[in-house]
C-alpha cells in the first residue's frame, strides 16, 4: 500500500528543465506542475476533517443538552442510531479520512515533491555557464538548492492544507457559536481582528528576518565547506584560527539573524496569549449571562468554550504555521536569486549537433573581454588545418587559456566567431562540442568516487580491459593495481577522495591523461597536461600522447616550451594578440619574442617574471 502511494509522483521527472520564472508566485507554480491533482486530494481531505471536527463539538453540545433533559429509561431508544452513526463516524470514517490524507501527504507529496524540485533545480545549474561557479561557493549553492526545495514544499502544502483547514475550523466555530446566540460570535469577531492585526504587524517583519537568516545560513555554509575544500592549503600555511575566525564570522551574522527572530518571537506568543485569555473569558462570562437569561442552553455553553479552548491551542500553532510559511517564503525569495538566473550561455532553440568530419579550428576577428569592454583578446584570427598540432605559448594573461575556454564555449564570444568545419560553435549544441574535444587540464579535480567511475567518465561504456589498457598507457596501472582506501576497496574500486586529495599530482594528472586516451576525441587540447610528471614519468608519457594526437587536431599549452618544441607549427601569443607564428626552427630564426623566451627558460620553464624588459642571454 506504501509503495503505491510512493510511486504516485515521480521524483525524477524526465522533462527538461527550464529557467524558473523571478516572481515567488510564478516560481512556487513553476515546481509544483505534476503535483497538483495530489495536492488537490490532500486538501479536499483536510477539508473534510476539519469539518467532521467542528461538528463533533456540535454533537458534543447536543449530548449534554439530551443528557440534561432526557428520561434515561428511553434514552438509548431515542437517539440509539444517533449515536450509533457518531460512533461509526468516529471509529471508522474520520480514522479513515486522517489515515488517507497522511498516505497522500506523507507517502506522495512529503518526500517525492521536495526531490523533484531538487532535481530539476539541479539540471538547470548544471547548464550554467562557468561564470556563475566562479562567483559561488560550491557549499552555498547546494544549500540552496536544498534548502529552497523543502522551502517551497513547505509554502505550496501548509498554503493548500494548513489554512485551508484554519478556514472551515474557524467558519464552522463562528457558524456553531453563532447559531446558540449572536452575541456569542462578537467576542469571536474581535478575537480575529486582533489576531489578524498580530499576523499582519508580525509576519511581514519575520519574513524579512527569515530572508536575512537564510541568505546568512548559506554564507556562513559556504565558509565552512570551503575551508574543508582547501584543508590542505589551509594546513600549509597554519592558518587554521584564521580560518576559525572567518568561519565564526560567518556564524556570528547567521546568530544575529536567530537572535532578532527569537525576540519577535517571544513578543509574538506573549501577545497571543494575552489575546487568547481575553476571548475565554469573554466567550466564558457571556455564555453565562446568557443562560442566566435563559436564552442558551448548557449544551450551547458546553460547545462555546470547548471551541474556544480548541481555538486556544489550535492559534498557537496558527501562528507557528504562518510564521513557518513566511519563513519559508523568505527562504524561497533567497534561493530564487540563485535559481532562476538565466543561463549566461544557452543553446539555440533545437541547435544541431556538431558534425565533426576533418577538424579543421577557425577563430575569426575574436573579440572577448569577460565584458570589460576592452583587453584579453581583441581582433584575433587563427586557422588551424585538420590534423594539424599547434602550441600556444607566451606570458601569463596571454589570452591562451581564454582561446580554449572559448572554444570549448565556456563563454560566448563578444565578437567574431568560432567555427568547427564550417559549423559556428555558438549554433551547435554544446554538449555535442565538448564530447568532441578531449582536454587534460594543469590543475585535475578527479570526482570523489572511484577509481573505475573516474576513468569511465572518459568513455562510460568502455570495458574494464579498455580501463587498463589506458590506464596502462599513461603509466598509471601499477599505482592503481596497489591503490586501497580506508573503507578497504581496492584497485579499481577504491576512492580518490574530494577532488582527488589522497592521489598526488602527478598521479591526479596520469588518470586525467588516460580518462582523455579513452575518451579518443578527435580535437585534443593539451593545457600544461605534463606540469605535475616528473622528467622520466614523462618521458615514458609522451610517446603515448605522440600516439594519442596522431590524426587529431591539437592545441597545446606550456610554459616548458621544450614539450611542445616539436609541434607543426607554434603560435606565440602577448596581450591578447598573436604576435609571432610558425616552426620552433624558424621562430628562433627571427630571433624576436619566442627566441628570447627559449633563451631565458630556467631548467625548461618560461620565466614569465620578466617579460616587461626581455634580454638577450646565453643561449
Amino acid at each position: 500500500m506504501f509503495r503505491w502511494f510512493e510511486q504516485r509522483l515521480d521524483p525524477f521527472p524526465p522533462d527538461e528543465p527550464r529557467r524558473p520564472p523571478a516572481s515567488l508566485l510564478a516560481f512556487c507554480l513553476h515546481y509544483t506542475k505534476g503535483a497538483w491533482p495530489y495536492l488537490a486530494v490532500a486538501t479536499v481531505l483536510m477539508v473534510a476533517i476539519a469539518a467532521i471536527e467542528v461538528w463533533l463539538f456540535s454533537f458534543v453540545g447536543q449530548i449534554v443538552d439530551w443528557l440534561s433533559t432526557q428520561d434515561r429509561q428511553t434514552f438509548l431508544a431515542d437517539q440509539g442510531w444517533a449515536l450509533a452513526g457518531m460512533g461509526a463516524l468516529i471509529l471508522i470514517v474520520l480514522p479513515a479520512l486522517v489515515v488517507l490524507h497522511s498516505l497522500f501527504n506523507h507517502q506522495t507529496l512529503m518526500g517525492n515533491f521536495p526531490m523533484r524540485i531538487r532535481w530539476l533545480a539541479h539540471r538547470y545549474l548544471l547548464r550554467q555557464a562557468m561564470p556563475f561557479y566562479q562567483d559561488e561557493f560550491a557549499g552555498r549553492i547546494a544549500t540552496r538548492v536544498m534548502q529552497t526545495a523543502l522551502a517551497v514544499r513547505e509554502c505550496v502544502i501548509k498554503l493548500f492544507d494548513v489554512l485551508n483547514y484554519v478556514v472551515v475550523y474557524f467558519i464552522g466555530t463562528l457558524v456553531l457559536v453563532a447559531s446558540a446566540d449572536w452575541r456569542l460570535a462578537v467576542p469571536l469577531l474581535i478575537w480575529l481582528v486582533g489576531y489578524v492585526i498580530l499576523l499582519r504587524i508580525f509576519v511581514p517583519i519575520m519574513s524579512r528576518v527569515s530572508e536575512s537568516q537564510a541568505d546568512a545560513r548559506s554564507q556562513m555554509t559556504g565558509r565552512i565547506v570551503d575551508s574543508y575544500s582547501n584543508i590542505q592549503t589551509l594546513k600549509l600555511f597554519s592558518h587554521a584560527r584564521r580560518e576559525a575566525d572567518f568561519a565564526r564570522e560567518g556564524m556570528s551574522a547567521f546568530m544575529t539573524t536567530v537572535h532578532r527572530q527569537m525576540r519577535l518571537v517571544t513578543g509574538l506568543y506573549g501577545l497571543l496569549y494575552v489575546l487568547n485569555a481575553l476571548l475565554l473569558f469573554a466567550i466564558g462570562a457571556l455564555a453565562i449571562r446568557l443562560w442566566l437569561q435563559e436564552a442558551i442552553t448548557v449544551g450551547a455553553i458546553a460547545v462555546a468554550l470547548g471551541l474556544v479552548m480548541r481555538l486556544w491551542g489550535m492559534s498557537q500553532w496558527i501562528m507557528w504555521e504562518v510564521s513557518s510559511l513566511f519563513e519559508n517564503i523568505g527562504t524561497v525569495q533567497d534561493g530564487m536569486t540563485m535559481l532562476s538566473r538565466p543561463h549566461e550561455v544557452e543553446d539555440s532553440q533545437d541547435a544541431p549537433p556538431l558534425s565533426l568530419t576533418r577538424g579543421e579550428i577557425v577563430f575569426d576577428h575574436l573579440q572577448f573581454h569577460y565584458g570589460k569592454g576592452n583587453g584579453v583578446i581583441d581582433d584575433l584570427s587563427l586557422t588551424i588545418a585538420p590534423g594539424e598540432r599547434i602550441g600556444l605559448i607566451g606570458p601569463s594573461g596571454a589570452g591562451k587559456s581564454t582561446l580554449v575556454n572559448l572554444l570549448l564555449r565556456f563563454y560566448d564570444v563578444e565578437g567574431g566567431s568560432i567555427r568547427i568545419d564550417g559549423q559556428n560553435v555558438a549554433a551547435v549544441n554544446q554538449e555535442s562540442l565538448r564530447a568532441r574535444i578531449g582536454m587534460v587540464t594543469q590543475d585535475t579535480a578527479l570526482l570523489h568516487r572511484s577509481i573505475r567511475d573516474n576513468l569511465a567518465y572518459g568513455r562510460p561504456d568502455a570495458s574494464e580491459q579498455e580501463l587498463w589498457q589506458a590506464a596502462g598507457e599513461a603509466h598509471v596501472a601499477d599505482f592503481i593495481a596497489g591503490l586501497k582506501d580506508s573503507e578497504g576497496r581496492e584497485g579499481m574500486d577504491a576512492h580518490v577522495g574530494e577532488r582527488g586529495v589522497k592521489l598526488s599530482g602527478g598521479q591526479r594528472q596520469r588518470l586525467a591523461i588516460a580518462r582523455v586516451i579513452l575518451k579518443n576525441a578527435p580535437i585534443l587540447i593539451l593545457d600544461e597536461a605534463t606540469s605535475a610528471l616528473d622528467s622520466d614519468v614523462e618521458a615514458a608519457i609522451q610517446d603515448n600522447l605522440d600516439h594519442l594526437m596522431e590524426g587529431k587536431t591539437v592545441i597545446a599549452i606550456a610554459h616548458r616550451l621544450s614539450t611542445i618544441a616539436a609541434m607543426d607549427r607554434l603560435v606565440v601569443m602577448e596581450g591578447g594578440h598573436i604576435v609571432e607564428q610558425g616552426s620552433h626552427q624558424q621562430l628562433l630564426a627571427k630571433d624576436g619574442l619566442y627566441a628570447r623566451l627559449w633563451r631565458r627558460q630556467s631548467g625548461g620553464f618560461l620565466d614569465t617574471d620578466h617579460q616587461g624588459n626581455l634580454d638577450d642571454g646565453p643561449e
